[in-house]
């Protein structure tokens, strides 16, 4: 389990401070491209910066959750990896967006090489990186999103309690086409991140 620098400031205008919203990387923020091994393979979604930008605003977390399993087979390393993750917040940064952190995963459990050839409790679907995420950050899991185009994202959002959003974009459409092989439903499909958003915002403001 590796965790990058959280930046931004932490605190909440409406008091929501436990509250997160968690999105995965690529096919959710960032185009899906296969693996993003250099920071000029790196291009938001339209709309995904105003998307993470409003949820700024409204003082509610924003944190990535990502699968980096590139670095178990050698695809680049974690010092890459780190370089990307600048350059990504640097992107947000340039549209009036930030994040309150960046978690990945290097591991897989069968492909790769040692250290990073394992079993892990932080690879999606399971949830190791949303509950260190929330012990960091102050974060009431329960109360919390978890938004990306896999099945493994959805997956990971409901075993914490909270609440699993499948996006349209990367591979969103694939894994609809694959619904009849769900163990657990989304609790909303959205079109894109933005779409996400104004779902996870009306929840927050039912009585």
């Amino acid at each position: 389990m590796r965790k990058a620098k959280s930046c931004g400031r932490k605190s909440s205008p409406e008091g929501r401070t436990k509250v997160a919203v968690f999105l995965d990387r690529d096919g959710t923020i960032c185009e899906e491209v296969g693996y993003i091994h250099s920071k000029d393979q790196l291009r938001l979604i339209p709309g995904a910066a105003e998307a993470i930008r409003r949820l700024n605003r409204r003082g509610i977390k924003t944190v990535v959750i990502t699968n980096q399993s590139g670095v178990a087979r050698g695809f680049f390393s974690e010092e890459q990896l780190r370089a990307i993750h600048e350059e990504f917040l640097h992107l947000l940064r340039e549209e009036g967006a930030r994040l309150d952190g960046i978690y990945y995963c290097p591991h897989h459990p069968t492909e790769g090489q040692e250290p990073y050839l394992r079993v892990c409790e932080c690879r999606k679907p399971s949830p190791g990186l949303l509950k260190k995420a929330a012990e960091e950050l102050d974060i009431d899991l329960e109360a919390s999103f978890m938004v990306g185009d896999h099945f493994a994202d959805v997956a990971a959002g409901l075993a914490v309690g909270g609440k699993g959003i499948l996006v349209l974009t990367g591979h969103g459409e694939k894994t609809l086409g694959e619904k009849a092989t769900w163990t657990v439903s989304p609790s909303w499909i959205a079109q894109d991140l933005a779409a996400a958003v104004d779902w996870i915002l009306s929840v927050l403001e039912e009585p």
